[in-house]
């Protein structure tokens, strides 16, 4: 029996509240990603930077500091436009066509075990 196996996913996790932050990246790796986290958009840019191997960014829209979620989502789609990205918040939708490079958003609260079959479901580039 052949199974059709490609590589996971491996997800940048970008909230500044850390218990969602936390449940996010272990239901991530519960469903077979590996995670990364940031709790500051600077910070994730300092991550992203540091692994390479990073194929999806998911930040919460609503950060501390000097740039939110969509300016970090904009930076990383110049930077690194082989990341896939998802937006998420609580208190804003932003227009699709605002979310760089065919972005998905998914607002808060959100089903972290829907949040993991969206990502699973990206395709993976070779």
């Amino acid at each position: 029996m052949s199974e059709h196996t490609s590589r996971p996913h491996v997800v940048l996790v970008v909230d500044d509240e850390v218990l969602l932050r936390l449940n996010a990246s272990e239901v991530l790796q519960d469903a077979g990603c590996t995670t990364y986290e940031a709790g500051a958009t600077a910070e994730a840019l300092r991550v992203l930077q540091d692994h390479p191997d990073i194929t999806v960014l998911f930040t919460d829209i609503n950060m501390p500091g000097d740039r939110d979620g969509m300016a970090l989502a904009q930076a990383v789609h110049r930077e690194r436009p082989d990341v896939r990205l998802i937006i998420t918040s609580g208190r804003e939708q932003p227009a699709p066509a605002d979310i760089p490079d065919d972005g998905q958003f998914i607002g808060k609260p959100y089903d972290l075990e829907a949040l993991a079959a969206i990502i699973c479901a990206l395709p993976v580039e070779a």
